[in-house]
């Protein structure tokens, strides 16, 4: 596209097309190195652009990622939270209580929003899924086998990250969205 401002200058202006989506995302390594050198100058072009916008958060990542020849097809829509809405849905997602404890869990999203304060689906999440007490740091993977290390500071195992059942639900997410996106020939950003 080309303006004519006078006879002698000439501006051309790339058409960039907007993507909107949830601002909660996972960047690559390559990704975010190209969104802060930018070596064709959109990520700066685009930054200028959402400066001043109401939901910058919502659309500057996913409208850089799809109109970037190198990173368009290396997205997977998802964002990894369990979230329900009001229907007709409303501004915000609805509180997540008891009620709705069983389909978070079995959703396998390692995420979930938005809890009232000191909702009881809390509790049960510190009980059931983080294994915490109330008042207490999730215990790490050194604690798992033996509740009396995690008394023992300078234990040889301090730090050791062991995965849990909930890593496991991750991973069964993970992959399903890896392989679906594998196998699809549609794009993402459309």
């Amino acid at each position: 596209m080309s303006f004519y401002l006078s006879t002698q200058i000439v501006f051309h202006i790339k058409l960039i097309i907007k993507f909107f989506s949830s601002a909660w995302t996972i960047l690559s390594r390559s990704f975010a190195e190209y969104s802060i050198v930018g070596w064709d100058n959109l990520p700066r072009t685009l930054l200028l652009y959402y400066t001043n916008f109401v939901s910058s958060p919502e659309g500057y990542f996913q409208t850089l990622l799809c109109n970037s020849n190198e990173f368009k097809n290396k997205t997977i829509n998802h964002d990894l939270h369990y979230i329900t809405w009001d229907v007709p849905p409303k501004q915000h997602p609805r509180s997540l209580g008891l009620k709705d404890y069983r389909k978070m869990v079995l959703s396998n999203r390692p995420f979930a929003r938005k809890f009232k304060k000191n909702d009881q689906v809390l509790n049960k999440i510190d009980r059931e899924l983080l294994k915490r007490n109330r008042r207490q740091f999730s215990k790490g993977g050194w604690c798992l086998k033996d509740e009396d290390k995690c008394e023992d500071l300078q234990s040889e195992n301090y730090g050791v990250l062991r995965p849990g059942t909930g890593s496991r639900r991750l991973r069964t997410l993970l992959t399903k969205l890896v392989y679906a996106h594998q196998n699809q020939n549609k794009r993402q950003c459309r």
